[in-house]
């Protein structure tokens, strides 16, 4: 098992409640879909299991340590855990591969990221590159890419971190059809072939049952579903999505997001 969450709670300043008593465990090599409305948790939910949230009630255990909230322990749950952008997050006049590098600076200080790094880490960015299909444009500008080779230079500069968790929010949202398969099926074959735990929240049901193993339906807050994604019918589609306004949520979630994202931001520049 890698993580496990016991009846976790978050309540957002104002009382809007974003989580109710989750309980859940993932594991190695399992492909996570996470369903439900706008604004029924589900950022919330990926934010907490990398630590930019904390619960206001309940528990995260980290493959068997329970300090999760300790600084030591939560650096080295985010140095294993990659994060897979909806607008991915690139470096636009930097090419594919330097973009990829990012992704070795958690194994490396403040001071010695200021500096190019060894070959040893260029060697596993490049195999990163090869292993989404995009070998040949390691030194292509970002910005020259189309979308859905963007984001596999998402999943590659997560794949960079050599990962035993991977979180991925609404990753394939900008892009179209064609693309958007093909993102979801490079990420699911490589947490496969490596035993990566992928947890992915989506819209798009039918992605979630073509390519999930285990689909996690969330509504105002509960884990309404989880289970088989084959098990998943137009009743349980019913109960995720029997709500489908929640504004207040939607504010709340959107406004901690900036704020985890801040706190993040300093967190790497420490």
């Amino acid at each position: 098992m890698i993580i496990q969450l016991d009846r976790l709670s978050v309540t957002y300043p104002g009382g809007v409640q974003a989580l109710q008593s989750v309980s859940l465990n993932f594991n190695p090599g399992e492909f996570t879909v996470i369903l439900g409305a706008s604004g029924s948790g589900k950022s919330t939910l990926l934010r907490c299991l990398n630590g930019l949230i904390q619960p206001t009630a309940g528990s995260i255990t980290v493959e068997g340590c329970r300090k999760f909230n300790e600084p030591k322990v939560l650096h080295q749950h985010r140095q294993r855990t990659g994060m897979i952008f909806q607008q991915h997050q690139l470096i636009g006049r930097q090419t594919a591969l330097q973009n990829v590098l990012t992704g070795r600076l958690a194994y490396h200080s403040t001071l010695r990221s200021f500096f190019p790094l060894p070959n040893a880490d260029k060697y596993i960015a490049l195999e990163c590159l090869d292993r989404v299909g995009l070998l040949n444009k390691a030194l292509a500008r970002v910005d020259n890419l189309s979308g859905g080779q963007q984001q596999r230079v998402g999943i590659a500069r997560a794949l960079a971190q050599q990962p035993r968790l991977i979180l991925a929010d609404e990753p394939v949202a900008s892009l179209d059809p064609a693309s958007s398969h093909k993102v979801i099926s490079f990420l699911r074959q490589i947490c496969q072939e490596d035993g990566i735990a992928a947890i992915m929240s989506l819209h798009q049901v039918d992605l979630a049952k073509t390519y999930a193993d285990r689909i996690i339906g969330v509504s105002q807050g509960h884990v309404v579903f989880d289970g088989n994604a084959a098990d998943i019918k137009e009743a349980e589609l019913n109960r995720i999505y029997s709500n489908t306004e929640n504004v207040h949520l939607d504010d709340a979630e959107a406004l901690m997001g900036k704020a985890s994202g801040k706190a993040s931001y300093r967190e790497g520049k420490r």
